[in-house]
């Protein structure tokens, strides 16, 4: 998410959404047949939590949403581009792109189309907290004392950066490991205090 007008702009203000992929992939070539622009719909869920309760009925989990619709047209100004293509690797590791060949070469260029999404409306949701049993059976002894309840949380964990048979940098990649140090303990924060009732 950015807004290549306003690259200062906050998640609180109008921001548009950047994909890429493969330039003949159906999606970008929908969208580049499309004048109006492709509607999309993006959606995204992470799970914080199994919660687990005295009946399968009211099973649940901790979780966070969210389902974007919009209007999704290709990126033609190749400076938008290559700050669409910068966004978007470093949303998976901050300052990736700063530490690769950039900026990509002419082939890369072309076989990849981005494509910027207009955001029309959206909505999230999340479920926090424990299970939340019927009245009917918490007022069950016979269920109560043989039905353990509770929330198993979980979270995402990177491990450590591994090279690969071709690398060649002999440093190690501390700035990854603090990454995968920070992200993990964020997760499983989370995670915990998602456990319990707001």
């Amino acid at each position: 998410m950015g807004s290549f007008s306003y690259p200062s702009a906050e998640l609180d203000e109008l921001l548009d959404c950047y994909l890429h992929g493969y330039v003949s992939s159906r999606m970008m070539r929908l969208a580049r047949e499309n004048v109006e622009g492709l509607p999309v719909c993006i959606a995204a869920t992470k799970c914080d939590g199994l919660v687990l309760s005295l009946t399968p009925f009211s099973h649940s989990y901790n979780y966070r949403s969210a389902v974007l619709f919009g209007y999704a047209s290709p990126v033609d100004d190749v400076e938008e581009k290559l700050w669409a293509m910068e966004l978007i690797t470093n949303s998976v590791v901050p300052g990736r792109w700063q530490n690769t060949r950039t900026p990509p070469d002419g082939a890369e260029l072309a076989s990849t189309t981005i494509l910027k999404v207009k955001i029309a409306s959206g909505s999230g949701k999340i479920r926090e907290g424990e299970p939340h049993d019927d009245k009917k059976d918490l007022d069950r002894s016979d269920i109560t004392q043989k039905v353990w309840t509770g929330v198993v949380p979980m979270w995402e964990t990177l491990g450590g950066p591994i090279a690969s048979s071709s690398n060649r940098f002999s440093e190690k990649p501390e700035s990854i490991h603090a990454f995968a140090d920070r992200v993990n303990k964020e997760n499983e924060s989370y995670a915990q205090k998602a456990t319990r009732d707001p």
